[in-house]
């Protein structure tokens, strides 16, 4: 039998089209198992072999359970709204539903390749009105209970997409989405209060089954920090300024005080002497993005407003500045700068000439920290004892000096403790066509007004001009027949609302769609949702961390508040695939894959090559799957040697017998607790090793299979590669995949016998014996003596150091 995987694959894709056995079961006393992948954003490229290293690994994952007799919903689906399809289309020249229509079709196509068991039955794309319709009542029930405001807020605004993007969009001030450099715009926006649900967000991260690194993540990005609240009066002006900070323990160090150029403050304490410098300088800081203006290395600059503060806790009047650094959406706008113990302060006082006191005696001063004269050479950040602060003096800076200067604070009526948080609330809305429409409606006489459920789906017009206009309206502000409307609670004239949804509207909660994606009368049925979430296995990139892992979370911690789902928590575990890389010959290095770098691999043409089974298994030995790896040409064709060889094996009537001896069998269950050990662990790489040593060691020692052990391996194997598994179940054994069982290896059978024992003198490799598991010192010193007599010859053993069915090592002088 020859091994020809185009038509082997060919034929199994057919029958697995005609027969889906892997189909969601309407069985509810089965156990379930929900495997979901992040669903992709079909663009004109295609499936790149990225998405093959998650797709394949879920699909094992999936695999086993269905063997393991679970009910398995694996679902795949369509993230088709937003800046990248509409991007694509504008590109191309044509209208997006059309290019996301033939873009869809294509990853399909790709898709029906990899050989997964996706159930096409509740397949769902977030740009069918019947889908977005839900999308749009879930905004309405945050908008009903005061979770979803309208805003006029500065925001960053990529000038090539033409539209805001929230934070979590903005890369080192860059768009996450076209690399352009972004800029603050004052625009009219929708944003939700996820800020309300910060607290949740960071305690609830400890229920999961998530790579730590993640969670840390959202931790970070969420910010929570401890501090307190700090009021300084302006001096000769009716004003206050508040100010948070973590080091209510440095207040006797505040010699300045910083305020954000677009401060609500700044043109009542600014004096008419620095007037014309102040709004110059506002101007210049309007270009720049909020990670630009907050960049650690950045050279710091700022204007005088002309007037002081005057510190509370000593009575001394400081300058108050206003600098790019501090930022209106961060705590209260402004800052208390003690130059003496914060490095940002300290550049900014020493530029401009400000006041440095040390106020906190550090435990471990740095040799730096001073120069001949005494004076700080930078700031001396850390703990320590309080010095020149008064009544304080002598307390631990982040103990009892942090809690005293607190309480003299509030008993003064000017501090108290407070929490802040990094995290804002989210940017809902964008200016751009292709995306759902906000179902709300503005009214002269009613204001803002939602649009009737019943209503819903409130569809996108299908127009001929979608393009971006840039003047912070969405095109769609320009389609009168559309715009103009009756206000549904009073019936007169009243406009739609004309911004858009972002992209993550509809993937915050398309998991919750999969297990019936056909409902017309409900988002998704609560008997459903009860049997199938939350999801049992995530798996997709780290690039997600923050913008969907953290809105979906708050989604759903939404919902569960306003009683539509029993969870408070999407995903229990997540895996993060790492990235597939290629050595770029325009840069001479090993990157992520890309068509500018020229290191783009297609895996149509490696299916058509090698088969998608060598594919597959390939992209699961590729390396650790949570690391990024390198593709390499070469060791793909040795993953095809391999299965040629295995194919071989398998086919072989000599190798397959009656019945096996007694090494043939413990040598396949060793290979069976192996293997499935290490997919357990999620080590796949090393279980397709364990596959490799296992055909090694049948050639090599002449092993065989009987009836009975092939059934089990290649139902074992089939998680890797389904068609080759199918094709042989078949011809060999006249079986089918359908109904196989995950097998079940033999403890007693599995037990290692033998073990490979280590002798050393001083503790350097000289001999391996290989002995019986079990054996004490005495029992094997004088085999170990005789494999290394040429050491210890004329030597004096002065002590045997022995770990059992490990090593013995002979110490000599």
């Amino acid at each position: 039998m020859e091994y020809d995987p185009s038509i082997i694959e060919k034929k199994w894709r057919e029958k697995w089209e005609e027969d889906p056995y892997f189909k969601v079961k309407n069985d509810r006393s089965l156990k379930k198992f929900y495997c979901l992948d992040m669903f992709p954003y079909p663009s004109g490229s295609g499936i790149h072999i990225g998405h093959w290293k998650g797709y394949v690994l879920s699909d094992v994952y999936a695999r086993i359970k269905l063997q393991q007799g679970y009910n398995v919903l694996h679902p795949m689906g369509w993230d088709a709204f937003g800046l990248p399809a509409e991007n694509y289309a504008i590109k191309q020249g044509i209208h997006p539903r059309i290019s996301t229509e033939k873009n869809i079709k294509n990853f399909k196509r790709q898709l029906s390749v990899v050989g997964a068991i996706y159930d096409w039955q509740k397949e769902v794309d977030t740009t069918d009105p019947k889908y977005y319709k839900w999308t749009q009542w879930i905004f309405l029930q945050m908008y009903k209970n005061g979770l979803a405001y309208q805003d006029e807020m500065p925001i960053n605004w990529c000038p090539k997409c033409l539209t805001g993007l929230a934070n979590e969009e903005v890369i080192s001030g860059e768009c996450e989405r076209c690399g352009t450099e972004v800029e603050q715009r004052k625009i009219r926006q929708w944003v939700l209060k996820i800020t309300k649900y910060a607290d949740r967000l960071i305690d609830d991260l400890d229920e999961l089954e998530w790579p730590e690194k993640v969670k840390l993540m959202q931790k970070n990005w969420i910010g929570k920090s401890y501090g307190s609240r700090v009021i300084f009066k302006v001096d000769s002006i009716d004003a206050e300024i508040p100010v948070f900070t973590t080091r209510p323990d440095t207040l006797f160090g505040a010699t300045f005080i910083v305020i954000a150029p677009d401060h609500e403050l700044i043109e009542k304490i600014t004096t008419e002497e620095q007037t014309q410098a102040v709004k110059k300088y506002q101007q210049e800081v309007s270009h720049m993005s909020e990670i630009d203006r907050t960049a650690e290395h950045k050279e710091k600059t700022g204007v005088f407003t002309g007037s002081y503060a005057i510190n509370p806790v000593n009575n001394k009047k400081i300058p108050i500045y206003t600098a790019s650094y501090v930022l209106s959406s961060y705590g209260t706008g402004a800052v208390m700068a003690v130059p003496g113990h914060d490095q940002r302060d300290f550049e900014f006082a020493t530029k401009f000439g400000l006041k440095i006191e040390e106020v906190v005696k550090l435990h471990n001063e740095p040799e730096d920290l001073f120069d001949s004269e005494g004076n700080l050479m930078h700031a001396a950040e850390g703990e320590g004892i309080l010095i020149n602060s008064g009544e304080f003096d002598g307390l631990e800076s982040h103990t009892d000096g942090f809690n005293r200067i607190i309480e003299g604070l509030e008993k003064i009526g000017l501090g108290k403790k407070e929490v802040c948080y990094r995290l804002r609330d989210w940017i809902f809305s964008r200016q751009r066509y292709w995306g759902e429409p906000i179902p709300l409606v503005h009214c002269q006489d009613c204001g803002v007004v939602p649009v009737p459920e019943d209503q819903l789906p409130v569809e996108l017009p299908d127009v001929e001009s979608y393009q971006p206009t840039g003047t912070g309206e969405s095109p769609l502000a320009a389609i009168d027949w559309w715009v103009n409307t009756e206000c549904p609670r009073c019936g007169g004239p009243a406009k739609r609302e004309t911004n858009t949804m972002p992209q993550w509207a509809g993937s915050c909660w398309y998991f919750l769609r999969y297990p019936n994606p056909n409902l017309d009368d409900k988002p998704f049925d609560k008997d459903d949702v009860k049997y199938w979430l939350p999801v049992d296995l995530y798996i997709g990139g780290i690039e997600h961390a923050i913008l969907h892992l953290l809105y979906s979370r708050f989604y759903i911690k939404v919902l569960y508040d306003l009683g539509h789902i029993p969870f408070k928590e999407p995903f229990k575990k997540l895996f993060n695939p790492g990235m597939v890389c290629m050595y770029s010959e325009k840069s001479g290095r090993v990157e992520k894959m890309s068509k500018s770098k020229g290191n783009v691999v297609c895996p149509d043409d490696i299916v058509k090559e090698f088969g998608a089974d060598s594919l597959r298994m390939y992209m699961l030995f590729i390396g650790p799957p949570e690391m990024d790896c390198e593709w390499k040409m070469e060791s793909i064709k040795g993953v095809k040697n391999f299965l040629n060889r295995l194919w071989d094996f398998l086919t072989k009537p000599e190798n397959i017998v009656e019945k096996v001896d007694q090494d043939s069998e413990k040598r396949f269950h060793r290979f069976l607790k192996d293997y499935q050990n290490r997919i357990e662990y999620f080590k796949v790489n090393t279980a397709v090793a364990s596959i490799m040593e296992y055909l090694n060691d049948l050639s090599k020692n002449k092993l065989k299979l009987d009836k009975q052990i092939l059934e089990k391996f290649l139902t074992a194997l089939s998680v890797m590669i389904p068609h080759f598994s199918s094709e042989l179940l078949e011809k060999l054994l006249n079986k089918k995949l359908q109904g196989s069982v995950w097998p079940d290896f033999d403890e007693k059978l599995a037990a290692q016998n033998e073990v490979d024992f280590i002798i050393q003198i001083n503790g350097k490799l000289r001999a391996t014996l290989k002995v019986q598991k079990g054996l004490s010192q005495g029992d094997i010193q004088s085999q170990a003596e005789v494999a290394v007599s040429k050491w210890i010859k004329e030597k004096n053993v002065v002590k045997i150091i022995f770990v059992k069915d490990r090593l013995l090592n002979f110490v000599v002088k």
